[in-house]
């Protein structure tokens, strides 16, 4: 769990195609009214990038991103499936 890193939705690119909220099984998202919003980011694991992977309209972001090509090196060993 993290404080440090969290997704952030670009609802300009988002297609509201719910992959990010089916995805993930920490709490991070909710849909409401049919969109998707983060609702629980200290839920989020630090490295993950799953729900950015499927995200068919590259949406998603994350804070704490620093640039660095960490893709899949997820703390909870799930190697990004999370």
């Amino acid at each position: 769990m993290s404080l440090n890193w969290y997704p952030i939705i670009n609802y300009e690119n988002c297609t509201e195609c719910g992959s990010c909220f089916n995805k993930c099984t920490h709490g991070v998202y909710e849909q409401e009214k049919n969109r998707t919003i983060v609702v629980g980011p200290i839920g989020c694991i630090e490295n993950c990038r799953g729900c950015q992977e499927l995200c068919p309209s590259e949406a998603i972001e994350y804070a704490g991103d620093k640039g660095n090509d960490n893709k899949n090196i997820c703390s909870c060993d799930c190697g990004g499936n999370c």
